[in-house]
């Protein structure tokens, strides 16, 4: 009979061999990695699996390094700087009878401005969050042609600069990385002795997980308060390995999910659309019950933080700020709209922010400073 591993003894050998080699930005990055590296020996206990995401804005900021260091401790770990979207289909699909986890550098290649022929490696990363969600393709020659289902549920990491789409940003763990600082070292990664530690750690973890495979299978992780929804859907395999591991490991996990959740929420814009309605709610109609269009305009277009002054080459103008506004609805479920203001003698066309409200409360991240009031009458509308 095997002598039980104590996980939460290997979940620290783990840290401390990606800590001799990487620099991350906080405590709660080498939480979140070392749950991210458990998690991928243990992918058929969870409906989905977070991506693990690298980013900085310059080179040399230790991300390949990063996920070098994972490499090794990952079951089947497939390079994919290179790979075609029909090779990862495959290769997932189990055709050599593996699943491998997937690891993109540079993956600003794929997502950048000019990469429209990498669509279909776009939706493989997207779809492949969630079990039992395939891509169909047809198979054949000339006219004939079948229908497959390709399955893609698998863990990938990637590194890369910038950020990544929104769709991809909210289904991962981003780690923010950033250039060593002068009184930052790390020991020097030599492949040919250093691989060979992170295999015995990867061995290992491939061991535990299948002692703790069933216990993880049927874990329903307790939550921190406010993380529902994506988050949860990207912490919950996470916490699991946590839980599993026991010691100190569930407190980590929690307060590096709240850290890192909050930190998300913090540096996400949103869309445009969000984005333009935060900036009223905030910067250009506060304490304000109504405000013609022209005064809208001129605000936002004065924001120095903002796109509203070059917005596709251009100043945001009456017609596209009403066609942006009129996607959300009033509380009466009507798209917003413009309307009459009376200003003194004349009347000019504006937005009122009892149209707006509903959108605001729906939409927006909470204010910076205290809730925001309902309107009298309305009652809480939140």
């Amino acid at each position: 009979m095997t002598s039980p591993i104590d996980g939460a003894a290997l979940l620290e050998e783990v840290e401390a061999f990606h800590r001799r080699f990487n620099v991350f930005p906080t405590e709660s990055a080498y939480v979140a990695v070392t749950l991210w590296d458990g998690h991928a020996h243990l992918l058929d206990c969870f409906e989905s699996t977070p991506r693990l995401a690298f980013l900085s804005p310059e080179p040399g900021s230790g991300k390949s390094r990063a996920l070098e260091i994972v490499e090794t401790l990952v079951p089947n770990p497939m390079a994919a700087v290179d790979a075609s979207a029909a090779a990862l289909f495959r290769a997932v699909s189990g055709v050599d009878g593996t699943r491998p986890t997937i690891l993109f550098d540079e993956i600003d290649t794929i997502f950048g401005p000019k990469a429209g022929e990498n669509e279909q490696l776009r939706g493989f990363i997207n779809a492949g969050h969630r079990r039992n969600r395939p891509m169909f393709r047809c198979v054949g020659d000339g006219a004939n042609q079948t229908v497959q289902a390709f399955h893609s549920y698998t863990a990938v990491a990637v590194a890369g600069l910038g950020s990544l789409p929104a769709t991809i940003r909210d289904r991962s763990v981003n780690i923010r990385m950033r250039r060593r600082a002068r009184n930052e070292t790390v020991e020097p990664y030599r492949t040919r002795i250093h691989e060979k530690e992170g295999f015995a750690l990867r061995d290992q973890l491939a061991a535990w997980a299948e002692q703790v495979t069933e216990r993880v299978a049927g874990a329903w992780p307790q939550m921190p308060d406010g993380v529902t929804d994506r988050p949860a859907d990207v912490w919950e395999p996470l916490l699991a390995v946590a839980d599993a591991a026991g010691g100190a490991w569930p407190e980590r996990a929690r307060a590096a999910c709240i850290e890192l959740v909050t930190a998300s929420r913090a540096n996400d814009k949103g869309s445009i659309g969000v984005r333009l309605l935060t900036d009223l709610r905030d910067h250009v109609m506060t304490g304000i019950d109504r405000l013609p269009t022209v005064a809208i305009l001129d605000r936002l277009n004065s924001m120095d933080d903002a796109p509203w002054a070059d917005l596709h080459g251009k100043p945001l103008d009456n017609r596209r700020l009403s066609k942006m506004l009129a996607e959300y609805m009033t509380v009466d479920n009507e798209p917003i709209a413009s309307r009459n203001i009376k200003t003194g003698a004349s009347v000019l066309k504006g937005y009122y922010a009892v149209d707006l409200h509903d959108a605001w409360q729906r939409y927006c991240p909470p204010p910076p400073e205290s809730p925001l009031p309902p309107l009298p009458g309305t009652g809480n509308l939140a």
